[in-house]
């Protein structure tokens, strides 16, 4: 090796540390941590939510996620009375809001079932009181929505809370991230590539974003899809995401604002059972020849003398 590609080399960065999520540890050379965001798909009724776990689960994903509010904080005021059509008849927004949440109790079975499951169970807190909320069920990470990067406040309360924190970064310019990476600071940080755009068509993806953001703050890198069908995401894994995050459904016909761009369950398991091949076909970069090749060089490859 020359000793200009040596010293080029010995200048590239080591990957970040991984975080520790549980007992998973999430971050480069890891299996990518595969969450299936439940949101707000499950319509408020807690046996759609327990079928959804089901459905990670039998794929064999880590975790499930949540969203949790607090309606009378998380609705805007012009937005409160406004009538909304639902599966229930006709409500306020703000009804619709409190339709859809589900109480400690909900929150208490729903982690339980996650568990016997083998997974993760936790949510994106849109408020402040929805973190201590969170706090209080047991989460063992958080999640920042996209929507919710500039919530500066939010972000502060999830930083005292010292647990780990996946972040979204979709809506957001680099500057604006900065501000949020520096309130929460690097120890305990997974960022989450995306584009929040519902559903994201190719052309907005950017996946090359992950590179950038994992070399700007040096934190493990994951990305959150909203696109149709699975390609994108895999190409996700294969530029070097280390987390992969998309919502799913029992069908995407079901009524709400989410299930359009979710995938099935059909689906969802041939996302994470071709993450799993993407791993093991990426390898370990070094090159070398393998056993299976050993037979065909024998028989195809000239030597001299």
């Amino acid at each position: 090796m020359s000793t200009d590609l040596s010293s080029e080399m010995s200048r590239v960065p080591r990957s970040p540390a991984p975080v520790a999520i549980g007992q998973v540890q999430v971050g480069p050379g890891r299996p990518v941590y595969v969450i299936g965001e439940i949101g707000i798909n499950h319509n408020g009724d807690i046996e759609t939510a327990r079928q959804l776990i089901d459905v990670a689960a039998a794929a064999g994903a880590d975790a499930v996620k949540f969203q949790k509010r607090t309606p009378q904080i998380c609705t805007p005021a012009a937005m409160r009375d406004t009538p909304r059509q639902t599966p229930w008849g006709e409500m306020s927004y703000l009804e619709y809001r409190h339709r859809v949440e589900f109480g400690m109790p909900e929150y208490q079975k729903l982690m339980a079932h996650a568990a016997d499951l083998g997974l993760h169970c936790f949510a994106s807190p849109w408020d402040v009181p929805s973190v201590a909320f969170l706090e209080e069920a047991g989460v063992p990470v958080h999640k920042v929505a996209s929507a919710s990067l500039t919530d500066l406040q939010l972000l502060a309360a999830l930083a005292e809370t010292g647990k780990p924190v996946i972040l979204s970064t979709g809506m957001s310019t680099l500057g604006q991230i900065d501000t949020a990476v520096e309130i929460l600071g690097t120890d305990r940080l997974i960022l989450l590539h995306a584009t929040s755009t519902y559903p994201l068509p190719a052309a907005e993806a950017n996946l090359r974003t992950i590179a950038t953001l994992a070399e700007r703050y040096r934190v493990p890198v994951g990305y959150s899809g909203h696109e149709r069908g699975l390609q994108i995401s895999l190409a996700a894994v294969a530029l070097g995401a280390v987390a992969v995050e998309r919502h799913i459904t029992l069908d995407r016909t079901m009524w709400g604002s989410d299930q359009a761009a979710s995938l099935e369950p059909k689906g969802f398991a041939a996302l994470v059972r071709d993450i799993r091949i993407l791993e093991e076909a990426l390898g370990d970069g070094t090159k070398r020849v393998f056993p299976g090749e050993l037979a065909p060089l024998s028989r195809l490859r000239r030597t001299d003398g």
